[in-house]
């Protein structure tokens, strides 16, 4: 299944510092599989050689035009891409974190809906830095970041 962990983004570091201490533990039964997805668009960004680029291509074109070339080159598909790992093991939990730092060049939903059919023998936990109501994400409370029905809230 898949489970959205919402919170306040004023505690982003202690959401941070809690789920970090939980990896570091060990031996609980589970073993959580962190995907950063910040991480993972820089990633992607410096095997399309394109990082150092970034921001003049910003400064120059400007925000929109970045956002779009972007969205193209990091794609759902490619994000997931990344995600995989194989084999999966009893007891892993995928965490996926960096939801609000990659906004708005990837969405929550997008990953979700690509997501689900790779990790079905393991639960998907998703750190959200806003509000899920079951059916709509509203990141940081503001945006709304999508429709999706499939997960659950964790609290």
């Amino acid at each position: 299944g898949i489970h959205i962990f919402c919170y306040e983004p004023q505690d982003e570091l202690l959401v941070q510092a809690f789920f970090q201490k939980l990896q570091e533990s060990g031996g609980n039964g589970f073993r959580l599989k962190e995907c950063n997805l910040y991480k993972i668009l820089l990633e992607i960004c410096e095997e399309k050689r394109i990082l150092s680029g970034i921001p003049k291509l910003e400064e120059q074109k400007g925000r929109d035009f970045l956002l779009n070339q972007l969205q193209k080159i990091a794609t759902p598909e490619a994000f997931v891409d990344k995600m995989q790992y194989f084999p999966h093991k009893p007891g892993d939990i995928l965490l996926i974190d960096g939801v609000g730092e990659v906004y708005p060049y990837m969405r929550s939903h997008k990953i979700l809906d690509n997501i689900q059919h790779i990790f079905s023998d393991i639960p998907i936990l998703m750190l959200y830095p806003g509000k899920f109501t079951g059916q709509r994400l509203d990141l940081f409370g503001k945006f709304i970041d999508g429709n999706y029905y499939r997960a659950f809230n964790l609290i």
